[in-house]
């Protein structure tokens, strides 16, 4: 639909009579008033090198507009992209999105360029306006719709990935329900360090059997139907002998959608900060790529064997990074300013430069500037 939006002409290339024009004529579907729009183009992959061609045939840019609700299997067909596409990851919608009157005035790019926040002791939300906002999901049809309803349809989305989507781009030999009882699994690991190994063991429920590698092919079809996201590890020159951890963290597309695989509505969600306080975590994440990827860069995490981390690290394509802790709790945010310091003390700045900025984000806390130059906000406040 976005795209729809900037197309002057399209074309469904899953439709049954496109499919037909393909089989004998593909280039005429690359017809029409540009920018020509070609949706779930990865159904026919083919269609990649006959856009390359026409581009490197007119000097006219953004004659094609290519969506996809996944990545086509085979990279080989696409090697010869380069300098011809432009990618860009569509995610779901940021709180600052969604959620009407989110302040947004701590700017993600404004800490970047060194401008920092007037205090705001006003700005922080209430407990059950966060769980309200975390519920809320980032899909734009899903996200004016009552709560309970929009966790049947997230509900539904993962059995019609479990039982279509999969088998669409890959041969499946397990029972849908293990690619259910997986999501669920990864739901319940978000924003954590988690091993194939063990998400096998929380699926064997449904597949005695089943093996790590197997869920490690099982992540990796997620990935490329863009139900979960990897964040990868950041791993800088550090001044110590410590060893960077390089196992990345998972996590669902959206935390609403992890919510709702759980079953954790508003009431168990108050009673359960723990689970609370993961599927937050993975909402920051989810912000903070939102906001990067408007500046090039990307959301990565910092874990070293000395047990020092940083929950997100935002890194630029200029070499600009920014640190960043998460916390639920408001009050906690001074201590994980410490732990944000006591993190960047280990890495070797003369090698990567300062950060451009700390910052602690919480659920509930205000805005403000510490004494030592951290930021802490609520989620609710931050913005491109």
């Amino acid at each position: 639909m976005t795209a729809l939006h900037a197309a002057e002409s399209y074309v469904f290339v899953d439709d049954p009579d496109a499919r037909q024009v393909l089989d004998v004529a593909p280039r005429s579907l690359l017809d029409g008033r540009a920018p020509r729009l070609l949706d779930e183009w990865q159904t026919a992959p083919e269609l990649w090198n006959l856009v390359r061609r026409a581009v490197d045939a007119s000097g006219e840019p953004g004659r094609f507009i290519l969506t996809g609700s996944a990545v086509p299997p085979d990279d080989v067909t696409r090697h010869t992209g380069a300098g011809r596409f432009l990618r860009l990851r569509q995610r779901t919608m940021s709180w600052w999105e969604k959620v009407e009157g989110s302040g947004g005035h701590v700017s993600i790019s404004g800490l970047f360029d060194g401008d920092r926040p007037a205090a705001d002791l006003a700005a922080a939300p209430g407990l059950e306006s966060v769980i309200d906002n975390l519920l809320r999901p980032g899909f734009p049809a899903m996200a004016v719709l009552p709560r309970e309803l929009a966790a049947d349809r997230l509900r539904a989305y993962v059995e019609d990935v479990a039982h279509v989507d999969i088998r669409r781009i890959a041969t499946v030999r397990h029972d849908p329900r293990v690619m259910g009882q997986l999501v669920v699994a990864l739901a319940r690991s978000v924003a954590a360090d988690v091993t194939f190994t063990t998400l096998a063991s929380d699926v064997r429920v449904a597949a005695p059997t089943i093996g790590a590698e197997t869920i490690s092919e099982y992540v990796g079809l997620l990935e490329r139907l863009f139900v979960v996201e990897a964040q990868q590890p950041w791993t800088p020159a550090l001044r110590s002998r410590a060893r960077v951890r390089t196992s990345p963290k998972l996590h669902l597309v959206d935390p609403a959608l992890a919510a709702a695989v759980l079953g954790a509505g508003s009431e168990r969600l108050q009673d359960d900060l723990e689970t609370l306080g993961v599927l937050f975590e993975s909402a920051v994440v989810h912000d903070l790529s939102v906001f990067a990827s408007a500046l090039g860069g990307e959301v990565r995490h910092y874990r070293d064997s000395n047990g020092k981390e940083v929950d997100a690290v935002v890194t630029l394509p200029d070499g600009r990074w920014g640190a960043v802790e998460v916390k639920l709790g408001g009050t906690k945010a001074t201590a994980r300013a410490a732990s944000l310091r006591a993190a960047i003390d280990q890495i070797d700045t003369d090698a990567v430069g300062d950060p451009a900025f700390r910052l602690v984000v919480t659920g509930t806390g205000p805005t403000l500037v510490m004494d030592d130059g951290t930021v802490t906000a609520p989620l609710s406040a931050l913005a491109p």
